[in-house]
């Protein structure tokens, strides 16, 4: 068995990198489109951030999928266009309420920070792994925001 570099992923790894990819753009996508809806300037700086952020983890693994001979993930995925279709009815439905868009941007952010633990569990030891680690780190603080700002936005209502 030959020893796995960043360049000499097996299939397996770059197939996991690719879904992290397509997550990363339903995750800009979302942010982005939520960042329009919302009446709140704090909350749309914040997704804006956020989206710009996810597009350069998803750039970055692009490139680990690209060096590998594979041509990278370019789109989001159908149910997350479904899911942003239906941020932006509940916005419309709820004139732009943060509080609302928040509950709806907080559970994509437990679906991209799920698919991280999941591709870094069945990642571990890869030649990738520091690169899995550190994007994961990003994605559980910008959850985390997520968070906090909803919670803080619920005890406001």
């Amino acid at each position: 068995m030959a020893l796995e570099t960043k360049s000499t992923l097996n299939d397996k790894t770059v197939d996991k990198l690719q879904r992290l990819v397509q997550c990363n753009i339903d995750s800009k996508d979302g942010f982005r489109e939520a960042a329009e809806e919302i009446d709140d300037n704090r909350v749309a700086t914040l997704f804006r951030e956020l989206a710009d952020q996810r597009s350069k983890l998803a750039t970055e693994l692009q490139s680990h999928v690209a060096w590998n001979g594979k041509r990278p993930e370019n789109d989001g995925s159908f149910a997350a266009s479904v899911h942003r279709t239906w941020i932006d009815l509940r916005a419309k439905l709820n004139g732009g309420d943060p509080y609302v868009i928040l509950i709806e941007a907080e559970r994509g952010e437990d679906h991209i920070k799920h698919a991280y633990e999941d591709v870094l569990k069945e990642t571990a030891g890869s030649a990738v792994n520091d690169v899995l680690i550190a994007q994961y780190g990003v994605v559980k603080a910008g959850h985390d925001q997520v968070r906090d700002l909803r919670d803080a936005y619920k005890n406001k209502a």
